[in-house]
């Protein structure tokens, strides 16, 4: 199966549908899948969940699709910077589910491993726990999470090749393994596609039977928050 795509617009053809769920790799502007983001914004779908650590910021990244209203609901553990997330969901515009954030990666992992559910001692005592089965584990009590599976996942690699392995460089691999493994259909933009052999197989983050389709982009890497001294 040719996995192989010339651009992120060709890759999402046939893929995307308004009311779906969509995984989307990163944290903050950390490795997201930029170029597959902005296509997915000029596809016109709406109604979506989007299951994102968080949104970025107002004018990059998932916010651009927070502007267009084609997010539905989020679920994430983190609002962060974004003027825009924080505005929609204080006014009702935006349905959100949020999670602890370890909670959510597992949740992801738990998906694409095939787990349907775990339990968890985070939450517990919080409205997290709210309408959530409880069990006690030796005189400890713990609440039943669910695993996620997704409509689609587009994450952002490092490299990949052309069968779809991918490896993902230092912090920029964040959620985007999770992600790449809980969708039913999951696109990676890379910054290099390497000759089939060429990575080192130690290295590969995500095997190529969860990645169905590749494409490499151009990717601005934008710093979310840049600080610095006094000169």
């Amino acid at each position: 199966m040719k996995k192989v795509y010339t651009s992120a617009a060709k890759a999402l053809e046939d893929v995307v549908f308004d009311g779906m769920t969509i995984a989307v790799g990163g944290f903050g502007l950390c490795g997201i899948p930029e170029n597959l983001i902005l296509a997915l914004r000029e596809t016109g779908v709406k109604d979506i969940t989007v299951v994102s650590n968080n949104c970025g910021v107002d004018d990059f990244g998932m916010g651009l699709l927070l502007q267009t209203r084609q997010i539905k609901k989020m679920v994430s553990s983190y609002v962060g910077e974004n003027a825009e997330f924080m505005r929609q969901y204080l006014s009702g515009e935006l349905e959100l589910e949020f999670n602890p954030q370890g909670t959510l990666a597992e949740r992801l992992r738990a998906g694409g491993a095939g787990i349907p559910g775990f339990y968890t001692k985070t939450g517990v005592g919080t409205i997290i726990a709210e309408g959530k089965e409880h069990k006690d584990f030796d005189g400890e009590t713990y609440i039943l999470e669910r695993g996620i599976r997704t409509d689609l996942a587009i994450v952002k690699a490092y490299k990949g090749d052309e069968k779809g392995n991918l490896t993902y460089r230092m912090t920029a691999m964040n959620f985007n393994p999770e992600c790449a493994a809980a969708g039913k259909i999951t696109i990676a933009e890379v910054e290099e596609i390497a000759p089939l052999g060429s990575l080192d197989k130690m290295a590969i983050h995500t095997p190529e039977i969860y990645v169905q389709r590749i494409v490499q982009g151009e990717h601005v890497k934008r710093i979310e928050q840049r600080t610095t001294r006094a000169g």
